[in-house]
């Protein structure tokens, strides 16, 4: 059985996160501005962290299947009724994000920073709302 606490928990921080960035974070000033462009895209990286780690925390607690890849803990939380098949390809968009920031795959496109920062934040908030629906 899910650990209810620890899941709302690690969500708040989601909303608390979303909210940072809409308050504090100036998407448009991230080419100019180096604080910016590290506040924008370490507060995303934690954000979907905390994301990554409430699916995880589901599929194994619930027996959801095995993931091979962070990705795969999204499918199989849509598979199971717990987020709707229409977030999966944003919440992959944002693994995707993640592991370029965290992994250093490549320089980081402020580009997409930007766009994550400005048009996909709302994306978050709907994963959180539908995991907290179903807890």
């Amino acid at each position: 059985m899910t650990d209810a606490d620890l899941v709302a928990k690690k969500l708040a921080l989601i909303e608390t996160y979303v909210e940072e960035l809409r308050t504090l974070g100036k998407p448009g000033e991230i080419a100019t501005d180096r604080l910016q462009e590290r506040f924008i895209e370490h507060t995303l990286q934690i954000a979907i962290q905390a994301a990554i780690d409430v699916a995880s925390h589901i599929v194994s607690d619930e027996r959801l299947g095995e993931p091979a890849t962070y990705h795969d803990l999204f499918e199989l939380l849509a598979r199971h009724e717990w987020i709707s098949d229409s977030l999966i390809p944003a919440l992959r968009e944002m693994v995707g994000f993640r592991n370029v920031v965290v992994h250093g795959y490549s320089a980081v496109d402020l580009e997409i920073v930007r766009d994550v920062a400005e048009n996909h934040l709302g994306d978050l908030l709907d994963f959180v709302a539908q995991i907290r629906w179903r807890l």
